[in-house]
């Protein structure tokens, strides 16, 4: 077991690293899974029965659907840091098989909200990825992130570009809501 004050360290670095990654959405997971979604997913998914890496990536892969696979990169760091948090523990320290612990249970009654939202998004992902009726609309959002992605990484938007740019977005999706 570490000490609290390694702990602490690990815990301020990953968070610093973290919210580097999403400050500059770089990556799915930024767009998926805010911050601690991801720990809580992965939380969720050992409670239903103990898991080691490889299992969590394939079932996280199969929750999201289409063409996500979060990365070991992701994971095991992710298992580090809930071990580090005692909500999950080795069952079988060959296998590296983690179960929840009675803290983790806890913090997962406290989270039920945030992941019960979690999971209905995943599930409306996987639909819309799912449905080929859908398919026109799955394209056509692929279109505006890869149009906003080009604008935003190639232009310097002055703030005139920028609220133009989000009343766009904000005029088709009141369109979309009175469809």
């Amino acid at each position: 077991m570490r000490n609290q004050s390694e702990r602490d360290t690990r815990h301020s670095e990953r968070a610093s690293h973290e919210r580097e990654h999403h400050s500059h959405g770089r990556g799915r997971r930024g767009r998926l899974f805010e911050a601690g979604r991801m720990k809580l997913l992965v939380l969720y998914l050992i409670q239903q029965s103990p898991k080691h890496g490889y299992e969590i990536i394939k079932e996280i892969s199969d929750l999201v659907g289409g063409d996500y696979s979060p990365s070991a990169g992701t994971i095991y760091p992710t298992l580090t840091t809930l071990e580090d948090m005692n909500f999950i523990a080795l069952l079988d320290a060959e296998r590296k098989q983690y179960q929840v612990t009675e803290e983790g249970k806890v913090y997962l009654t406290q989270q039920q909200d945030m992941l019960n939202a979690l999971l209905e998004k995943l599930r409306l992902r996987r639909e819309i990825h799912g449905n080929d009726q859908l398919i026109d609309i799955h394209r056509a959002m692929e279109n505006l992130k890869t149009a906003l992605r080009l604008k935003l990484n190639v232009t310097d938007l002055n703030p005139q570009q920028i609220h133009r740019i989000a009343e766009k977005i904000d005029q088709a999706a009141v369109e979309i809501g009175r469809l």
